[in-house]
């Protein structure tokens, strides 16, 4: 498909800044394809009451590492700065990473993050550059390994904030909370499970006395998930890997959820692609581990999601040719369309909608 289809026009005032407080009253589209009214204004809050007993939500576990570190290039003349933004864990000790400016580095230079450590014994944090790939990425070997690199990470890193509020203004201590959901737990995503943001204690107890269930997976996204797609035409873009998991127990549930008549409802477009790279033909989840790079576009069959929330997407993006593919593409120009024109607020901090399938699946 061209991309083209998938672009549209975003005044910057539609941009939140910071989530709504308390997070359960953020607005909520109910979106119906091929009903008049197509779509219903709500907000967080109603959720129990739009959905029925015997429904479960499924919901992203991951939890967001402060993966943003700034620091200089050293023991090669000049020492320019350099900031990076770790995107994936290979292994104990090295990370992919998308760095600025990446033509200032080379294989087997040292970037040096921060100053002393607060915790003595870890001195200054230094990682090589293995090698360089494609749009400023690299691989970086550090110094420490395991637990006490996550450490030293956490100390000196800032949360890793999506490039539309990062221009805006920067990372402070209130998004050490804000941008982390009441479910993070799993400690490896560079990137929130935005959806998800929008949940309350309050919010989940009335969900569970509603009937409705709640049931969790971990999928950690990457930085690739603000990458626009570039090519004229769908099929050219690659999509980014990330790793996820669902566990026997909670494959189980979930197939018991539907066998007695009920709706499965991801959380967010990771909770949807993990859900669906785990279902078989027959709509079967699956207990899944290891990477997916499901990219899913309209004319997608969708096995194991019969309903999702999510938050309002950027133009040309995989997530909104998600969401069209779910409900749409012209249920989801309009729904975008409304939705601007009534001033919802859009990308991770902003509102949601709770979108129902298009007739023809």
């Amino acid at each position: 498909m061209q991309t083209s289809l998938f672009d549209f026009d975003l005044p910057a005032e539609n941009i939140a800044l910071r989530p709504a407080s308390p997070r359960d009253a953020a607005r909520l589209m109910v979106v119906w394809p091929g009903q008049s009214p197509e779509t219903e204004d709500k907000i967080v809050r109603d959720l129990p009451d739009l959905l029925q007993a015997g429904d479960a939500l499924v919901v992203n576990d991951t939890k967001v590492i402060p993966a943003r570190l700034f620091g200089r290039r050293i023991g090669r003349g000049e020492e320019p700065k350099i900031e990076a933004t770790l995107h994936k864990r290979i292994d104990g000790s090295r990370w992919r990473a998308f760095v600025k400016p990446a033509k200032r580095l080379q294989a087997g230079d040292i970037v040096r993050f921060g100053d002393e450590g607060k915790v003595c014994f870890l001195g200054q944090l230094d990682a090589t550059v293995e090698d360089k790939g494609e749009g400023g990425e690299v691989t970086l070997s550090f110094a420490f390994h395991g637990a006490i690199l996550d450490q030293a990470i956490a100390e000196r890193g800032a949360m890793p904030l999506p490039p539309y509020i990062a221009s805006k203004r920067p990372a402070d201590e209130r998004d050490l909370t804000d941008y982390q959901t009441m479910f993070a737990d799993e400690e490896g995503s560079v990137a929130a499970p935005t959806a998800a943001l929008h949940f309350t204690p309050s919010l989940i107890e009335r969900l569970i006395a509603n009937g409705i269930q709640l049931h969790r997976l971990t999928l950690h996204v990457g930085a690739g998930t603000f990458l626009p797609v570039k090519g004229e035409d769908t099929a050219e873009h690659k999509m980014h890997s990330e790793w996820g998991e669902i566990d026997e127990t909670t494959a189980n549930a979930l197939n018991a959820v539907r066998a007695k008549g009920g709706r499965i409802v991801p959380v967010g477009t990771t909770a949807l692609r993990l859900l669906e790279s785990a279902a078989d033909e027959s709509g079967t989840v699956r207990p899944f581990c290891g990477e997916t790079d499901i990219f899913i576009t309209p004319g997608y069959r969708f096995r194991a999601a019969d309903l999702m929330m999510t938050n309002f997407h950027l133009p040309r993006s995989t997530l909104f040719m998600l969401v069209s593919a779910f409900a749409g593409l012209d249920t989801m120009q309009r729904a975008y369309a409304h939705a601007i024109a009534t001033g919802y607020r859009f990308y991770s901090y902003g509102d949601a909608c709770l979108l129902h399938p298009a007739e023809q699946r």
